[in-house]
């Protein structure tokens, strides 16, 4: 459990700032924040059961408590497919010199925002794409919408 300090400045709605932390040691993955004490060890056991139901779905064992949890990276194979397309996403798109995207990546992923409005706006200025009907958001069917758009025209 640890507590945080709240920056007074954060004007965001969408993504909260929570008092308090409570996670498994060694175990990056699953944790739970809350203003009490109480409500970061509820969110904690809330995405433990999660994770737990996801990786029996896939025939995985949970690690023991304390024991050391490698970061597993979501395959980025979707993206691959469209990687120079990725890269100039990244720059014209999101305004990054570089960044990270698996296929399970999302527009959500790269603002504060209370929507993806504006990241859609420019989608549609850069490439000429509308990718407002993709509720996922998921970047990986976003470069596949441009791809086809694009090789399509």
């Amino acid at each position: 459990m640890r507590e945080r300090e709240i920056d007074p400045s954060y004007v965001g709605t969408r993504l909260k700032q929570h008092r308090y932390t409570a996670q498994i040691v060694n175990w990056w993955v699953i944790s739970g924040g809350g203003d009490t004490k109480t409500e970061a060890l509820q969110e904690l056991q809330k995405n433990f059961a999660t994770v737990k139901v996801e990786k029996a779905k896939d025939g995985k064992k949970l690690p023991r408590p304390g024991t050391h949890v490698e970061i597993e990276f979501a395959s980025r194979e979707r993206v691959n497919a469209h990687a120079e397309l990725a890269e100039d996403f990244v720059r014209r798109v999101l305004n990054l010199d570089w960044a990270f995207i698996s296929d399970a990546s999302s527009l959500w992923d790269f603002h504060h925002a209370e929507t993806n409005e504006s990241l859609i706006a420019r989608i549609k200025e850069v490439y000429g794409v509308d990718v407002s009907d993709i509720e996922s958001a998921k970047l990986s069917e976003i470069l596949e919408r441009i791809a086809t758009t694009q090789s399509s025209a």
